[in-house]
């Protein structure tokens, strides 16, 4: 049995984040636990957020992976307020808007 192509094209984004987080990490550059409220806002032009399609606003999303419903503030790498900014495990050193998205989304279990 073989899976979607999507889920496999979303599966390795996800392998090469989590790659390139890890190395930022292991070199002290990236603060890992640090409060929303004093990190830099995620935009859609820093190249992580692009690679994984990351938009502040999830209604404006144009990718055929989103659906609707899907934002930070209840996927499972958001930390953090239901309005406002948080922090994601995908993007760290950034806050998202928890009114965002990017195509890593994993609905939080319940």
């Amino acid at each position: 049995m073989s899976l979607p192509k999507e889920t496999i094209e979303s599966r390795r984004r996800f392998l090469q984040l989590l790659a390139i987080t890890a190395g930022g990490a292991c070199l002290g550059g990236i603060p890992l636990l640090a409060r929303a409220g004093e990190l830099p806002h995620l935009t859609d032009a820093d190249p992580t957020a692009k690679a994984m399609n990351y938009i502040e606003d999830a209604t404006a999303s144009k990718s055929a992976l989103y659906r609707t419903g899907s934002i930070c503030a209840n996927c499972q790498f958001y930390h953090g307020p239901d309005v406002g900014y948080g922090t994601c495990q995908l993007f760290p050193g950034k806050a998202v808007n928890a009114k965002g998205w990017c195509s890593s989304y994993t609905t939080q279990k319940a």
